[in-house]
């Protein structure tokens, strides 16, 4: 039998086009058969969040960096229910696969690490721009807030995706039950998309934990996302998007290496 590689190049040479674009189509059909689950639900809850401030604290709440509250809030809530959706994609893929034992069916094909990494965070990437889109939409419609820097807005949505969805991939090689993931995102993920900033402005902070919020990475993709859409920030967004770009580098790199070493994943 010939030998099926040459010089070290694969049979389906250097990157399996056909392989990272199924894993890709199966991610983004997972999140689409259950859109109840994916788009309803965070609509729904992005919308309780908006409706909460504004009767709890209606008109007395004067303006945050000159813009009325519930403004500055809409990046804040939008950016979080992008993140989390993206992470919830990437985590439970890859854990209901290692729980149900047929992760297998997803490393045997001729996957390489890094198409094994982009397909799973590209499918974390489209739900969180699906489930951004949406919300957007639906404020867009009741509340006429106009974006003043869109394609900066949207670089920073995709990166907060990729960055959450890497993430989402650590955690779920990481863990072997549902309880360890569960204990990950409620002492992990929630903290550190509830304490960046998403409904305040860090200035009315003290200055240690102004400078413990500056090293949270989640907090400079909310940020950012509040200057591509009102803006205004706490911080620079250009060093929020060197910040976020470091931060993503890092956890897909630490995903390539896990899937390299086939770490917690091998039988």
């Amino acid at each position: 039998m010939a030998d099926t590689t040459t010089m070290g190049v694969r049979r389906f040479g250097r990157w399996n086009w056909t392989g990272t674009w199924t894993l890709v189509e199966r991610e983004v059909r997972r999140f689409m058969a259950v859109w109840t689950q994916t788009l309803a639900a965070p609509l729904i809850t992005a919308g309780l969040f908006l409706a909460v401030f504004a009767l709890a604290i209606g008109p007395s709440r004067g303006p945050v960096m000159g813009v009325p509250f519930l403004h500055f809030l809409v990046p804040g809530i939008l950016m979080m229910t992008v993140i989390q959706n993206a992470f919830a994609n990437t985590s439970s893929s890859i854990l209901v696969a290692k729980v149900q034992g047929n992760i297998v069916d997803t490393l045997m094909p001729p996957l390489s690490p890094v198409e094994l990494v982009i397909g799973y965070v590209a499918g974390g990437i489209g739900r969180g721009l699906f489930v951004g889109v949406a919300i957007w939409v639906v404020v867009a419609v009741f509340m006429g807030i106009e974006v003043q820097h869109p394609f900066l807005a949207l670089v920073f949505v995709i990166l907060g995706s990729a960055f959450l969805g890497g993430l989402g991939i650590v955690a779920a090689i990481f863990a072997n039950k549902f309880d360890q993931m569960a204990a990950i995102t409620n002492f992990v993920v929630t903290p550190l998309s509830f304490l960046s900033g998403t409904f305040y402005s860090i200035e009315r902070l003290p200055g240690w934990l102004q400078t413990l919020t500056h090293l949270n990475p989640v907090f400079y993709l909310i940020d950012g996302v509040r200057y591509g859409v009102i803006g205004r920030s706490d911080s620079s967004p250009w060093l929020g998007l060197v910040v976020c770009l470091a931060s993503t580098a890092a956890v897909l790199w630490l995903c390539w290496y896990w899937f390299k070493r086939g770490y917690r994943m091998k039988p």
